[in-house]
């Protein structure tokens, strides 16, 4: 199959990527060997070199080993960007075990699929989710749960501190550790820097499950080996790396890692170059993270829109020196042209958009890194080794011409195995090694994709995707509605936000702050409406199915 695109190349990126030998883990390794003394990771203050933070990854593998973690088990993460994170996550994988990264905010009916789906034995949770994790336990096969604290990096007198003072409000709502659960600090502190000894074929090995919507809604769980991930590594890397130096890069880490997009380019690229990790444990705190970048000085951001629209619009923004920033990949939504605008002059540097999926490691395309040649408004060009076809809506064995809109497919060494337990939803998005991605697209002759629209109703709020159904179905539990149709609209800040529309029970009164209280109960924060509006009917079709296409029109 011919690429057009490769010819678009600059900086003198590579046709084709070669995967390394090893598991992932193996970047850690390398990196501690190259840079034992570079900061590895800076938090809230504290730095940690590649010498300690490999270490700490060691005697996280031990711990894990020692309670009984072995290949193939799955050890779930429910944690914010802190420290903890990447220790956890290489942990387990030096065990052989598969991370199963979870939302923080992901409420106990979605923490109970998520940990059922994967059989996890093993949660390292926050200890302001505790109580999340308490309530559904009972329904999963965990055994292990061990807690930390935002504080727990810091200094032995920030840890006394913390919970009385800044987290005092916070720490009512935790409850107290049950019998067998362990405290992160006295769990480590048990466990010496001898990792077992595991044998993994990084080609077959899964190294994550991580869930997301797919092209149906159902939370499923996408299967990333060791491979997959590092050949997103390698990549983005050689898109990337003439810009970069070696061991001399710090990154900013305001994505949350969980997400695929921050857990690939925040972090596993970032290590793999021996480079600093600036932890941001809290995006929308923008002035925190205007002075982390002014102190710090960070050359790579990996970013989404509503981010940058974030920083450059902050009111504060002038009395930080924020230009120390070579290049931003934007992700996870479009990138507006007037957001690239704005962001660049307010940061002296580049921002680029790019595309991916959780399917994919996730990502698959990018634009060049150059001004002149780099197209606005388009998700760029597809990667090194990575191929891209446009196919005809109902026919995906047709490929449509340059110029033609259809269904966006991709091909590489970054697409999963597949979902894990769906085997019927796996087949429907990957043929011949081809991932269907459920995007509509178009591509011109030589090679640039551009994103048309979201393929069936697909809300992607602030980079999250959202989809109505599951909101739908948790509206649906509220007594007082009677029907409810969801949609997204668009937002300035979060790109899409999620809107109701509700037909209540006869006689029955409600309001906004009523529905969003209900919601907030029982889903993530970031899949509540924002907007609620009561209806006396919906529009459906003759056989009854809502028509959520028409309250979009009405919304235009």
């Amino acid at each position: 199959m011919e690429r057009p695109w490769v010819k678009n190349y600059v900086g003198g990126t590579p046709q084709d990527i070669e995967i390394p030998e090893g598991p992932l883990f193996a970047y850690v390794d390398k990196a501690v060997k190259e840079f034992p003394d570079n900061e590895a990771l800076f938090y809230e203050g504290v730095r940690i070199t590649y010498r300690e933070f490999g270490e700490m990854i060691d005697k996280a593998a031990y711990g894990f080993s020692k309670m009984g973690v072995k290949k193939g088990d799955s050890v779930a993460i429910m944690l914010p960007n802190c420290p903890q994170f990447p220790i956890a996550y290489y942990g387990a994988l030096k065990c052989g075990a598969i991370v199963t990264p979870v939302n923080p905010l992901a409420m106990p009916k979605e923490l109970r699929i998520y940990l059922q789906d994967t059989g996890a034995k093993t949660i390292v949770a926050l200890n302001f989710f505790y109580k999340n994790v308490m309530a559904i336990r009972e329904e999963t096969s965990l055994e292990n749960v061990i807690v930390t604290a935002a504080w727990d990096p810091m200094s032995k007198l920030k840890q006394i501190l913390a919970p009385k003072t800044v987290y005092k409000k916070e720490m009512k709502d935790v409850p107290p550790l049950k019998e067998g659960d362990l405290l992160w600090n006295d769990w480590m502190a048990g466990n010496i820097p001898e990792p077992p000894k595991v044998d993994i074929d990084p080609a077959k090995d899964l190294a994550v499950y991580q869930f997301t919507g797919g092209t149906t809604g159902i939370p499923k769980a996408a299967m990333l080996t060791h491979n997959n991930l590092k050949a997103n590594c390698e990549q983005c890397g050689a898109w990337m790396s003439w810009m970069a130096e070696r061991g001399k890069e710090k990154f900013v880490a305001a994505l949350p890692m969980q997400h695929i997009f921050g857990q690939t380019v925040s972090m596993n690229l970032a290590i793999s170059w021996g480079s600093s990790i600036i932890l941001i444990p809290n995006a929308r705190d923008i002035k925190n993270l205007l002075k982390r970048i002014n102190d710090e000085k960070p050359t790579q951001f990996p970013i989404v829109a509503t981010l940058a629209i974030g920083i450059y619009s902050h009111p504060e923004v002038s009395k930080y020196d924020i230009t120390s920033l070579k290049l931003s990949i934007a992700g996870a939504m479009a990138l507006p042209p007037e957001v690239t605008r704005k962001f660049e002059a307010a940061t002296n540097s580049m921002i680029i958009e790019g595309y991916g999926l959780s399917e994919a490691s996730p990502v698959t395309h990018a634009n060049p890194l150059d001004k002149e040649k780099r197209k606005v408004g388009a998700i760029g060009l597809p990667f090194p080794s990575t191929y891209c076809k446009i196919v005809d809506l109902d026919d995906q064995t047709k490929d449509m011409p340059f110029g033609e809109v259809g269904e966006l497919a991709v091909k590489g060494p970054q697409v999963m195995m597949g979902y894990h337990n769906r085997p019927d939803e796996t087949a429907d998005v990957l043929k011949d090694g081809w991932l269907f991605t459920g995007d509509i697209a178009k591509m011109d002759s030589e090679g640039w994709t551009y994103i048309v629209d979201r393929k069936k109703d697909l809300i992607n709020a602030s980079g999250y995707k959202v989809w109505p159904n599951e909101v739908e179905e948790v509206l649906f539990e509220h007594p007082k509605i009677m029907e409810v149709a969801v949609i997204g609209i668009p937002d300035e800040t979060r790109g899409e936000t999620v809107k109701a529309f509700i037909v209540l029970e006869s006689g029955q009164s409600s309001t906004l702050e009523e529905i969003r209280t209900f919601c907030k109960e029982r889903m993530a924060v970031y899949k509540v409406p924002t907007d609620v509006e009561f209806v006396e009917t919906l529009p459906k079709s003759q056989v009854g199915k809502v028509l959520r296409r028409e309250l979009r029109q009405q919304e235009d």
